[in-house]
């Protein structure tokens, strides 16, 4: 029977609801999409729902590593906020409550109430709820009484806040709650901004051990408190790389990030600040700005920095302790006078005989299996196996005793012997990943007990068999969303990216002929042929946008190849979509987020800062003049004294 209470909060949550104008309060937001896109009937309230044991254990499972440092800041939290009714809960990017503090006075009533370890509060199934509606949010939200959608919870009242891994991805939510509270919403203000203070420090805690072998660079607008407050906080390598940043820092530094992605991650960190990389390795050395000088960006923030050493990592090579470069010919064969790719391969060169697993980004076509085998040729193992496995390649029933191999006698229509799997054929090289992304998440716990315990058990097998291998995982999908989505383990993630490297498109290269002369000749001695690229052929390939990258570029050529009469390759000898108009592989739509608006937006802006000089504007964008003159011509972008 619903309490007088319950009806009325029924009525008005339809009024809403029902409502034609879109909602534009993030509550009512949700009440709508809780009818519209999950089908709850608020006339029909539901108890709170408790996982089973084993379905928790796999969420525990899957953060495993962060719960220890969670717990340390909820056990803070919780005794500034036990004395006023409050308890504790963290959920799970899908809402799973993984771990709880409560009063176990009050166990079985915060159990009827959801507020216990195991509760689903995902809005698809408590609907508005703060921890639910935190997880779409992606920021601070308290739902009060009447907020919630399900008529059964509306005596309760929460505040969340959303905690995020340390390369960006979402991670899950801390909430505070209370069975009763006082009636204004105002009563809740302090308890959210608790929530929210202790989440960062949650989470910044755990950005410095997922760091700790890495340098970690402190940003605040005080200098008296730079060396203990990590509002900004951003890790970089041995080679002034970025490889980590908190929320801070992504809230702050937000405005600098520059053309061809929408993270800090990978790019250099002296470019964010106009004093270089030499003012930041002058502080690594004191710890601090012991000048109290300041670093400031070109968007006119200025901050004192202070820098955490690593508590293991090899020497770093700053200016006065540079260590020579490693002799990698199969990694230089890779690029031409690319500054991108000379840093990928100058990154690359100190990596391949040390004992990290690498995470290759990068488009689809881009190279990422030539550099893997590169980075094989390169090292100590170069003698070893160099095995490759395309993940989405092979068929899910198979994956698992192509992977691990499997005894003889372990299922039906297996090999009489059975077979050594291809972790183990690996064994003492390099075994390369493909799209590691669609490896099936049942698998995924296997691979993660594999690089853990550096053994593989074959199926059928009662014994495992020790492996010494080097593992390259390989992309183009977006692990963290893969994560946040629950398709994808957080700690195999974190497991495979002891380096991260990022392959650039062929689009933002400008090395492209170099990769011309290069792959002609590569694919001429395959086909037992010769030929030169026209002029005007050359201009072709030159002005096209690659959307296939350099796998399109390979099939090109050998197209090419194989209808050229004669020793010269011509227009004619080209696929028709090479003599398409430019603007036919990428047209630039009024929708601002799409790639290539962005891109030629950037271009012009460029242009305009530097008063249409374009050499100044290549430096900047570190493209070629040529690439320049080509997305100019392609954008239909005109000086103004040619208009």
């Amino acid at each position: 029977m619903l309490a007088p209470s319950q009806r009325e909060h029924i009525d008005h949550v339809l009024a809403v609801s029902q409502k034609a104008a879109p909602a534009t309060d993030p509550i009512h937001s949700s009440w709508v999409r809780c009818m519209r896109d999950y089908g709850l009937d608020p006339c029909r309230p539901t108890r709170a729902h408790i996982v089973e044991h084993a379905r928790l254990r796999e969420h525990q499972d899957h953060i495993e590593e962060f719960l220890g440092v969670a717990r340390t800041g909820m056990e803070q939290l919780y005794k500034r906020m036990a004395g006023i009714g409050y308890v504790l809960l963290l959920t799970d990017a899908h809402g799973i409550a993984v771990d709880f503090i409560g009063n176990d006075a009050w166990a079985c009533e915060l159990k009827k109430s959801g507020l216990y370890l195991g509760a689903d509060w995902s809005e698809v199934r408590a609907g508005t709820c703060a921890v639910g509606t935190c997880i779409v949010e992606k920021a601070p939200i308290t739902v009060h009484h009447t907020d919630h959608f399900d008529a059964t919870h509306i005596a309760l009242t929460c505040n969340a806040a959303p905690l995020f891994d340390p390369t960006g991805g979402f991670l899950g939510v801390l909430d505070v709650s209370a069975l009763t509270s006082p009636s204004p919403r105002d009563s809740q203000h302090l308890a959210l901004q608790m929530t929210t203070m202790y989440a960062q420090m949650v989470e910044d805690a755990n950005f410095l051990r997922y760091f700790r072998d890495r340098w970690v660079l402190r940003l605040g607008s005080a200098w008296s408190m730079v060396d203990v407050s990590g509002e900004i906080m951003l890790a970089f390598d041995a080679d002034g790389l970025i490889v980590g940043t908190n929320s801070g820092a992504r809230r702050a530094l937000r405005p600098l990030r520059r053309i061809g992605g929408d993270t800090l991650i990978g790019r250099p960190l002296g470019d964010i600040f106009r004093e270089g990389m030499d003012a930041i390795w002058r502080i690594t050395r004191t710890g601090f700005a012991a000048d109290r000088s300041a670093l400031s960006t070109d968007s006119g923030e200025v901050y004192y920095g202070a820098v955490m050493q690593p508590r293991v990592a090899p020497r770093v090579a700053t200016p006065s302790t540079a260590v020579a470069a490693v002799s990698a010919p199969a990694l230089e064969r890779l690029a031409g006078d690319d500054t991108q790719m000379q840093r990928l391969i100058a990154q690359a060169a100190r990596l391949v005989n040390r004992p990290v697993n690498i995470l290759v980004h990068g488009e689809t076509g881009t190279g990422k299996e030539v550099l893997a085998k590169a980075l094989h040729e390169s090292s100590t193992r170069a003698a070893k196996p160099f095995v490759a496995v395309n993940c989405a390649a092979i068929p899910e029933s198979l994956i698992e005793s192509e992977l691990f191999g499997y005894t003889a006698g372990a299922f039906t229509g297996g090999r009489s012997k059975g077979m050594r799997g291809l972790i183990q054929q690996a064994d003492g090289g390099t075994i390369l990943l493909v799209e590691i992304g669609d490896m099936p998440l049942h698998l995924q716990t296997r691979l993660l007990r594999v690089l853990a315990e550096r053994e593989v058990l074959p199926l059928g097998a009662e014994k495992p068999v020790p492996v010494n291998l080097t593992v390259v995982a390989a992309s183009h999908r977006d692990l963290r969303k893969l994560i946040a989505e629950g398709t994808f383990r957080e700690d195999l993630y974190y497991r495979l990216c002891g380096a991260i490297l990022y392959l650039p498109p062929l689009r933002e290269r400008r090395d492209l002929d170099y990769l011309i002369d290069l792959l002609l000749v590569a694919e001429g001695a395959e086909m037992g042929t010769t030929a030169t690229l026209a002029p005007a052929a050359r201009a072709a390939l030159r002005d096209y946008a690659w959307p296939g990258n350099v796998r399109q570029l390979r099939n090109v050529l050998r197209f090419a190849l194989a209808v050229c009469d004669g020793s010269t390759i011509t227009p004619d000898d080209l696929p028709a979509e090479l003599m398409a108009p430019s603007d036919s592989c990428y047209t630039p739509t009024a929708d601002s987020t799409h790639p290539v608006r962005n891109e030629a937006g950037e271009l012009q802006a460029a242009l305009r800062r530097h008063r249409w000089n374009v050499t100044a504007a290549a430096a900047e964008l570190e493209i070629s003049r040529a690439t320049v003159y080509r997305q100019m011509k392609r954008y239909g972008i005109v000086p103004p004294n040619q208009v």
